[in-house]
C-alpha cells in the first residue's frame, strides 16, 4: 500500500525520514530499478539486468542485489556494503509526481506509508524551522529531476534494443558451498554476440543516440555475477 502526497511544508512540517540502511526501511530487496544514465556507477558493483512487464510488454533494467525475492546481500544490518548505492533506493520515500495539466512541471511527492517516514520522532528533517527544504530535501529534489530525466531517455534507450533485438532471456545456476544450487530466471541480458555483429549503419545509430555507452557498461556488469555469488556463499556457510 501507499499514500502518497504533494509535498509541502504546510502540511509536511516536522516530518522526518530515516536515511540509514536497514531492512526495516526497505532494503531488503533483490533488486531495484535503474536507468541507463546511471549504468556506468551501477555496473562497478551489481550486475545489471533487464525484466519485461507481462502486462504492459514494457522493459526495465534492474541493479541486482541477491538471488531471491527479499534477499539483499549487500545489506549489513544499518550498513550499505557497496560504493554506490542506487537512485532508486536513495530517493525513497520521496518520488515525482507529475500533475494533470500538460506541460505542468513535476512535483515532489511523498510516500506516507513508506517505513522511511519517521513515526518517533528521529530522523532527518525534510524542512527546516521556517518551513524552507534542508539540505537533505535539496539534493533528493536534485536527484528526483535527474531521475525524471533519465526515465524519459530510457524509453529510447529501450526501444533500441527492440529495434536492433539486442537482449536474450538467460537463466544462472549458482552452485553454493553447501551443495545447494540456485537458479535465477525471468531475466534477460545484452546479446554480446549480436552486438559485437551489428552493421555500421545499426553501430551509429545506437553511437549517436548515445546508447552504445550504457549498452557496453550492461555488459561489464555481468562480471559482478562472481562477486555476487561469493557474497551468498560466505551468507550461507556463515561467513
Amino acid at each position: 500500500m501507499s499514500n502518497h502526497q504533494l509535498l509541502n511544508s504546510g502540511d509536511h512540517a516536522g516530518l522526518r525520514v530515516h536515511v540509514d540502511a536497514g531492512a526495516a526501511y526497505g532494503d531488503a530487496t533483490m533488486a531495484c530499478l535503474t536507468v541507463p544514465a546511471e549504468f556506468r556507477q551501477v555496473q562497478a558493483h551489481f550486475p545489471i539486468v533487464f525484466r519485461r512487464d507481462i502486462t504492459s510488454g514494457r522493459m526495465s533494467a534492474l541493479a541486482l542485489f541477491g538471488f531471491e525475492d527479499g534477499e539483499n546481500l549487500f545489506l549489513a544490518g544499518d550498513r550499505w556494503d557497496a560504493g554506490y548505492r542506487p537512485v532508486a533506493l536513495s530517493i525513497q520515500p520521496f518520488l515525482i509526481g507529475r500533475p494533470a495539466s500538460e506541460g505542468a512541471e513535476p512535483q515532489v511527492h511523498v510516500d506516507m506509508d513508506h517505513p522511511r517516514v519517521s513515526s518517533s520522532g528521529e530522523g532527518t528533517l525534510v524542512f527546516d524551522e521556517e518551513g524552507k527544504p534542508t539540505p537533505h530535501l535539496e539534493r533528493i529534489a536534485a536527484m528526483l529531476g535527474d531521475l525524471d530525466h533519465a526515465h524519459r531517455e530510457g524509453e529510447d534507450f529501450f526501444a533500441a534494443l527492440e529495434r536492433h533485438a539486442l537482449i536474450e532471456p538467460f537463466t544462472l545456476e549458482v552452485p553454493l558451498g553447501d551443495g545447494s544450487k540456485h537458479s535465477l530466471v525471468g531475466f534477460q541480458t545484452v546479446n554480446e554476440e549480436k552486438l559485437a555483429t551489428l552493421d555500421g549503419d545499426a553501430l551509429r545509430d545506437l553511437l549517436a543516440a548515445g546508447h552504445l555507452g550504457p549498452l557496453y557498461m550492461a555488459l561489464a556488469s555481468l562480471s559482478q555475477f562472481s562477486k555476487l555469488v561469493d557474497r551468498k556463499n560466505a551468507k550461507v556457510m556463515g561467513g
